[in-house]
C-alpha cells in the first residue's frame, strides 16, 4: 500500500496522434483550391467568361459537368477560375492582420503602460463598432475595387490578433527567461522577436488559418452584396448572388459556388486546429 501511494503520479506527455480523416480532408481540400487558383483556366474546359447564348441555362452534362448559367457559361469552368481571387485575397488578409496584431500585441504585452493602454484602446474601439456593417459602409461609399476590399478587412480584422497576442506576451513576460534576458541587458525588441516571438508560432499559425477562413467568408459576403468585384467576375460570392434566381432551373449555380466557399472555409479552420496542437506538442516537447 504504501508504494501504492509513493508513486509519482505524474502523467506522461501525449504527442499529438496521427492525422484524422476528417483533417485528412482538409488538407486534401485546401490542396485542391490551391491548384484550381494556380491552374485553374488550364484546367477549365471553357473560358470563365464565354457566354453561349445558344445554351443557357443547361442542366449538368457531360458537355457541362455543373451546366451553364443565364448567360450561357460554364458553372465548373467559373468555379475553378474563381478559386484565384478566393484563395488570394483571405491569404493576403489573414497574413497582414497577423503581421499587424503581432507587432501591436507583442509590444503592448511585453512594454505595458501608456503604450498597452494606447493599443487596447485602440482594439476596443474597432471591436465596439459591427465589423461586416463597417466594411459594407467603407467599400461601398469609396465604391471600392477588390483590393480595396482586402485593404480594409486588414485594418478591420488585425484588433483580434492584437487582443490574442498581447494576452500571450503577458504571459510569456513573466516568465523567467524573460527576466534572466533583462537581466542580462539583451534589449526588449531583440527579446520580443528572437525569444517570445517563436514561442507564439503555433497560436499565430492557428489564428491565420482562422482568419482566413473568417476573411474568405466576408469577402464572399460583400461579394454577394455587389461590393469589391466587377459585375459578372468569376467570383463565388457574386456567383452566389447571381445563381440565387436560377434555383429552380439549374439549382447548380447557387449551390456549386456555396459550396466552395463552405468547404474552404472548413478545411483551413479544421487544418488551422490541427496544426495548433501539433506545433504546441512539439513546443511542450522542446522545454
Amino acid at each position: 500500500m504504501t508504494e501504492i501511494l509513493d508513486a509519482p503520479t505524474t502523467v506522461p506527455s501525449r504527442r499529438p496522434g496521427r492525422p484524422s480523416i476528417l483533417v485528412g480532408l482538409s488538407f486534401l481540400v485546401i490542396a485542391l483550391v490551391v491548384v484550381c487558383a494556380i491552374a485553374g483556366p488550364a484546367l477549365a474546359p471553357y473560358s470563365a467568361s464565354a457566354q453561349d447564348l445558344t445554351d443557357t441555362l443547361a442542366e449538368p452534362s457531360a458537355a457541362h459537368l455543373l451546366g451553364t448559367d443565364d448567360l450561357g457559361r460554364d458553372v465548373f469552368s467559373r468555379i475553378l477560375a474563381g478559386a484565384a481571387s478566393a484563395l488570394t485575397g483571405p491569404l493576403v488578409i489573414a497574413l497582414g492582420a497577423m503581421l499587424i496584431g503581432s507587432l501591436l500585441g507583442l509590444t503592448a504585452g511585453y512594454r505595458g503602460g501608456f503604450t498597452e493602454t494606447a493599443i487596447m484602446r485602440w482594439v476596443d474601439l474597432m471591436y465596439a463598432v459591427p465589423q461586416l456593417l463597417i466594411a459594407i459602409v467603407v467599400v461601398g461609399v469609396l465604391s471600392g475595387t477588390y483590393w480595396e476590399a482586402v485593404l480594409v478587412l486588414i485594418v478591420l480584422t488585425a484588433p483580434g490578433d492584437t487582443r490574442i497576442l498581447r494576452g500571450a506576451a503577458i504571459e510569456q513576460r513573466g516568465l523567467p527567461y524573460v527576466e534572466a534576458l533583462r537581466v542580462l541587458g539583451v534589449p526588449g525588441p531583440r527579446i520580443l522577436i528572437r525569444h517570445v516571438w517563436p514561442t507564439l508560432v503555433p497560436l499565430s499559425v492557428a489564428q491565420t488559418f482562422l482568419n482566413f477562413a473568417t476573411s474568405l467568408v466576408t469577402l464572399a459576403s460583400l461579394s454577394f452584396l455587389g461590393l469589391g468585384v466587377a459585375p459578372g467576375a468569376a467570383d463565388w460570392g457574386r456567383m452566389l448572388a447571381e445563381g440565387r434566381d436560377l434555383v429552380d432551373v439549374n439549382p447548380w449555380t447557387a449551390i456549386a459556388p456555396g459550396l466552395a466557399i463552405a468547404l474552404t472555409a472548413a478545411g483551413f479552420n479544421i487544418a488551422g486546429d490541427w496544426l495548433h496542437e501539433r506545433l504546441a506538442g512539439r513546443g511542450k516537447d522542446r522545454t
